[in-house]
């Protein structure tokens, strides 16, 4: 459990919150918190106000809104555009609060490495989404949600037990997103310059 864990681990799962955190930010904060308070998981000092019933009301109330306004098109990348200010700070915070005010520099590391995880994660979605909706079909839609939802729940499954995969898959998708993300963005761009010059036709 995570009190037996050592520094490479407690990074391992700072990491992997971080990056979770860009992509489904409530699931995080509700399933971390349960974990916590169902006893399945002794968190951190610095992660126990997750169990606390009312944080728990809060995020889980957030969660069935995010996961109901995560499958509509075009709703999804509204919600996705104000959680830029959200997700990658929240990502940065809950990975230095692994650590917690016992050891500045290495949650100050944490914060960095979640942060930047987020990030990540976040923006990969968001273009993601963003070129998806440029579709009329819906069914692209429900499963990259869906998607986002099994990767999100896998890694925090693994986390408790396997830390150090569940950072070693946080690895590999983090580098799948830096190398998709400016493909994603450069489509997305060729879009609306095609968009704008027929508008100018007309």
């Amino acid at each position: 459990m995570l009190e037996n864990f050592d520094t490479t681990q407690l990074m391992a799962v700072a990491a992997v919150l971080g990056f979770a955190s860009g992509i489904r930010l409530y699931a995080v904060l509700f399933l971390v918190g349960l974990a916590g308070y169902l006893g399945w998981v002794p968190l951190p000092h610095g992660l126990q106000v997750l169990q606390h019933p009312l944080m728990l009301t809060a995020s889980g109330f957030m969660l069935l809104v995010e996961f109901c306004a995560d499958k509509v098109p075009a709703l999804d990348s509204v919600w996705d555009a104000i959680h830029t200010l959200i997700r990658i700070p929240a990502g940065a915070a809950l990975a230095a609060s692994v650590f917690g005010a016992d050891n500045s520099t290495l949650a100050a590391a944490a914060a960095l490495l979640g942060g930047s995880l987020a990030a990540t994660s976040h923006f990969a979605k968001a273009g993601g989404r963003a070129l998806i909706n440029t579709s009329p079909e819906p069914v692209s839609n429900l499963v990259a949600s869906t998607t986002e939802d099994a990767v999100t729940f896998g890694l925090l499954a693994l986390l408790a037990s396997h830390p150090l995969v569940a950072a070693a898959i946080v690895a590999a998708l983090a580098l799948l997103a830096l190398w998709l993300l400016p493909r994603i963005f450069g489509i997305i761009a060729s879009l609306l310059r095609r968009a704008a010059a027929t508008l100018r036709l007309r």
